[in-house]
Parts: C-alpha cells; sequence; structure tokens
C-alpha cells in the first residue's frame, strides 16, 4: 500500500502543537518561539511534509534564475563575488537575483517569499547565521530547492559548501608578524558570533601557541568587520599602559579604520606599530601605508559555488555526497609590516615590492 501524504496535521501531533502553530511557524517565524520552530521542524523533517505537495511538479517549471543571499549588500566583501557569480550563470543562461539579509528577524520570510513564488530555482547563501532547521524547512516548502553555502560554513548542516582556508590563514597572517621579530602582538575581532570570526581568532591563537606566546586578552579588541570597530579599537588600544607592536585585523576594514584612529594621534604603522589585515579589498593596495593582508580568492569562491549550485539544479544527483570545497588564501606582504627593531620599535626597513606567500 502506497504511504498516506503527510499532512499539516501529521506534522502538528508530532510537534505537540496546534496546525495554527505550524502554519505561522512556517509563514512568520518570528512570531513563534525558538523552541517552538525547532519542534516544528523536526516535525516536518520526520514526516516528510511539504507545505505545497505539488512543489515538486513546479520546480519542474524552471525560471533559469538563481536567489543570491547575502548578510549586508553595503559590505565591499560581496561585490568581486557577486560579478562572478553573475559571470558563471550567464554563461550557463542563468539570472541573478540578490536578496540582502540586512533585516534581522525578517531573513526566513523574505527567503520564504522568493523561493516559495518559484521565481528561483537555488539558493547560493553567503550567510552562515541563518537559522539551519528553518533553512531545510523552507527548502521542503518550495519543492526540496537545492542550497549551496559559500563564504560562511554552517557546521554540521551537510549542504554543499565553498570557502576559504580561515584558520589556516589567520595562523599565516600572525606568523609573518612574528616572523619580523614581534612578539607582542594583538587582534581585532569580528562579530562575536560569526563562524568566521571565530575560525581567524582560532588561527590567530595556534600561532602563538607555536611561537610559545600566550594571547593577552587586553590585546584582544572586539569589533564588528567595519571601519567604524577597528577606529574604536584604536581608542581602546591608546587607553593601554602596555601596548602590543603589531596587530592583526579580522579584515581590512577594521584594519584601515584601526590605523585612522591611531593616525590621528600621531602613531605611524610601520613606525609605531605593523598591521595585517584580511581579504584584500581595493582599497587595501591604495591605503597609505599599502596593506599587508590575506587575500582571499573571491572570485573563485563565487564562480566556483554558482558552479556547483547550477550544477544541483540541472541534475540533483550530481552531487550526492555533501560538497566542501576549502579554497586557499594568500599572503600579501605590502608596507604595513615591518621587523621589530632590538629597540623595542618597528624599523622603517620595509619591503616596498609586494608579495605574495
Amino acid at each position: 500500500m502506497d504511504r498516506k501524504t503527510p499532512t499539516i496535521q501529521d506534522v502538528a501531533r508530532f510537534a505537540n502543537v496546534s496546525t495554527a502553530t505550524v502554519s505561522r511557524a512556517l509563514s512568520a517565524p518570528e512570531k513563534v518561539s525558538e523552541g517552538t520552530r525547532a519542534r516544528v521542524a523536526e516535525a516536518i523533517r520526520v514526516t516528510g511534509y511539504t507545505l505545497n505537495q505539488a512543489g515538486r511538479s513546479l520546480r519542474q517549471r524552471s525560471a533559469k534564475t538563481i536567489l543570491v543571499a547575502i548578510p549586508d549588500i553595503r559590505n565591499p566583501f560581496f561585490s568581486s563575488i557577486l560579478d562572478a557569480i553573475e559571470r558563471e550563470a550567464a554563461t550557463r543562461g542563468y539570472g541573478v537575483l540578490v536578496l540582502n539579509l540586512y533585516f534581522g528577524r525578517e531573513t526566513i520570510r523574505r527567503l520564504q517569499d522568493f523561493l516559495l513564488s518559484n521565481r528561483a530555482d537555488g539558493l547560493l547563501l553567503l550567510d552562515g547565521s541563518v537559522d539551519t532547521d528553518l533553512l531545510r524547512a523552507v527548502s521542503q516548502q518550495a519543492g526540496e530547492i537545492p542550497i549551496v553555502v559559500a563564504c560562511e560554513e554552517i557546521p554540521n548542516a551537510g549542504f554543499h559548501t565553498v570557502l576559504t582556508d580561515n584558520v589556516e590563514a589567520a595562523e599565516r597572517a600572525t606568523r609573518h608578524l612574528i616572523d619580523l621579530g614581534h612578539r607582542r602582538i594583538g587582534h581585532i575581532m569580528g562579530p562575536e558570533h560569526n563562524v568566521v570570526s571565530r575560525e581567524r581568532i582560532t588561527g590567530y591563537g595556534r600561532a602563538l601557541a607555536d611561537a610559545g606566546l600566550t594571547p593577552q586578552p587586553e590585546w584582544q579588541f572586539r569589533g564588528n568587520f567595519d571601519m567604524e570597530s577597528g577606529f574604536a579599537a584604536a581608542a581602546r588600544f591608546l587607553s593601554l599602559n602596555d601596548r602590543p607592536s603589531a596587530v592583526f585585523a579580522a579584515n581590512d576594514e577594521s584594519a584601515i579604520g584601526f590605523l585612522s584612529g591611531l593616525r590621528q594621534r600621531g602613531i605611524l604603522c610601520p613606525r609605531d606599530i605593523s598591521m595585517v589585515g584580511f581579504d584584500d579589498l581595493a582599497v587595501a593596495s591604495h591605503y597609505v601605508p599599502p596593506l599587508t593582508t590575506m587575500r582571499q580568492p573571491r572570485e573563485a569562491m563565487g564562480r566556483m559555488a554558482a558552479e556547483a549550485l547550477i550544477d544541483l539544479i540541472e541534475d540533483p544527483e550530481a552531487l550526492a555526497i555533501p560538497l566542501r570545497i576549502v579554497l586557499r588564501s594568500e599572503l600579501v606582504v605590502r608596507e604595513s609590516t615591518g621587523r621589530l627593531a632590538s629597540v623595542g620599535r618597528p624599523s622603517l626597513e620595509v619591503d616596498m615590492s609586494p608579495a605574495r606567500i
């Protein structure tokens, strides 16, 4: 006998809630408690329920479009990634929709609106903070729409993923400062709960540990991946009696904000402090001094993520085992890092030619 098609009533019984609560959890998740959302998501997974059981057949009417969801469209980090995604999609005959997720609790509803309207055939997610269970529920509602995650990994989620080597790259960035003789090395962090921030501070800590150095809590400055938080970190740095001689920042924007704040107080780089950033934004090579930084292969990441998503759209069995591609970042040495002089201050001896490691 054929198995009975699961209904919303089955989901409600399994989750021990009303059908109205199930509906609300799917259409307006911000109005439902986190615990209830988790129970409903688990019930959907176990029962195999989809909001629209005709979703699979509707998916056959391809929109020839992919949806790219990013955490903040204002961040220049995403520009070259989006460009690479659009170029790859165009060569495959697909258009691109961009969804800005900078809307807090409205994130899942906005994803639902796009995916359930059949305006996109797949989702390329550049944000690792989206609730995994609700993301899976949305995918099921839309007829198991393919999902690829890039830039920020969602640990243990099982999604196809393309990212860079954040831990290892941060370790190399910090080791570059150690190789220049620095032993007092600070760090400007990213957002506290961001997976990339955690990975980069892990790499920073590993490099220090390998060199027999102990991270000093007062030399670890809170940040938010923007110039304003870097500028604020400079104020905290200036308030210290015991200051580091070098700083590794979790991204270029915070590094530039930090150096700007120090320059206003007469502290110059690399004369008084060495600085390493992360990302190699376009502004990094044109800042004064040009910034030593970790260059992420953003174009390759965008191209490969788009390629994987379109492969999944066109052949759902093409990638039966979850894909996990980790690309290597590149250390680009410019003028913001100098060797520590014997008197305890960075010297002005700096290699002026860009180098790649």
